[in-house]
């Protein structure tokens, strides 16, 4: 095994380092990076978890806002991966406030530093399991949406709502309880971020696709899909579900059916271009 097994590629983001200087000026250096080390333990719990599954990780990035673990393995791995994964930053919280209480009966660190820790901890860990993309209680609710709907819609309803559940926060802050400019930047942060998934959730339903066409998803189990003869292949991949093979049975006049397999369908889509053509016609095609 290789260090980078162990140890992945840490980056710091260029706005952060201005941050850094800032709070080195301005007295608050200490508190920087008490939250950095707070986020930096939460990004390795993921990266761990995720290495212990052989995903494909190309670092960490921490930024102004917290940390996040490069990797396009989401929506391509099995579910319970992902829930892994997912829950396995917030858990290494738990092991601050263990090792917190442990400083607190000590005389190592300050009384101070101990409560700034202790508050900076549940704070990072609440904040991330706020149901909101692409924080982790985002990505849980996502892989329970992605439970419940083909993966299509499970994404665009989670980036939707994280979208409304942004704006109604940025409102509060500006209308109904005391404003913090760091919230309101945080927030506004966050929809900006909802917005640029929301332009490219095509790419990402055909990155998608691309894995199954590769053979690169988990199948647990067989779902049929039924759609009319006149329906076109992009009305059978929006309902595609993750975890699941589908057998698609087109229906033809005369309520006669034949079936066609889920590979039959993205092999006519991406390699013989059959964008615009009816299943109907894709099953005579491939018979």
């Amino acid at each position: 095994m290789t260090l980078r097994k162990f140890l992945p590629a840490i980056h710091v983001h260029p706005v952060l380092l201005v941050f850094i200087i800032i709070s080195f000026l301005t007295g608050t250096f200490i508190e920087l990076m008490i939250i950095l080390g707070i986020v930096l333990i939460h990004e390795l719990g993921h990266f761990m978890m995720a290495a212990a599954f052989s995903w494909r990780i190309r670092g960490i990035m921490l930024w102004v806002f917290g940390g996040v673990m490069d990797t396009d393995e989401h929506g391509t791995r099995p579910l319970h991966e992902e829930v892994l994964v997912t829950i396995a930053g917030p858990l290494q919280h738990l092991l601050i406030y263990m090792l917190l209480f442990f400083l607190s009966g000590s005389h190592l660190l300050s009384s101070s530093l101990v409560e700034m820790a202790f508050f900076y901890n549940t704070v990072i860990l609440l904040f991330n399991l706020m149901p909101i993309w692409p924080l982790d209680g985002g990505k849980l609710l996502f892989l329970i949406f992605s439970k419940l709907f083909p993966y299509r819609k499970a994404y665009h309803s989670i980036l939707l709502f994280s979208l409304c559940l942004n704006i109604l926060f940025i409102i509060l802050l500006l209308l109904a309880v005391p404003f913090t400019l760091s919230a309101f930047v945080l927030f506004s942060f966050l929809a900006i971020e909802n917005r640029k998934n929301w332009k490219e959730r095509f790419y990402v339903f055909m990155r998608f696709l691309l894995r199954r066409y590769n053979g690169t998803t988990n199948i647990k189990r067989v779902h049929p899909i039924e759609v009319s003869c006149h329906s076109v292949l992009m009305d059978v991949f929006n309902r595609f579900q993750r975890d699941k093979k589908h057998t698609i049975y087109v229906t033809f006049p005369g309520n006669t059916r034949q079936s066609i397999d889920e590979m039959d369908c993205l092999h006519s889509y991406f390699h013989g271009r059959h964008y615009n053509k009816s299943l109907g016609e894709i099953v005579h095609y491939v018979s």
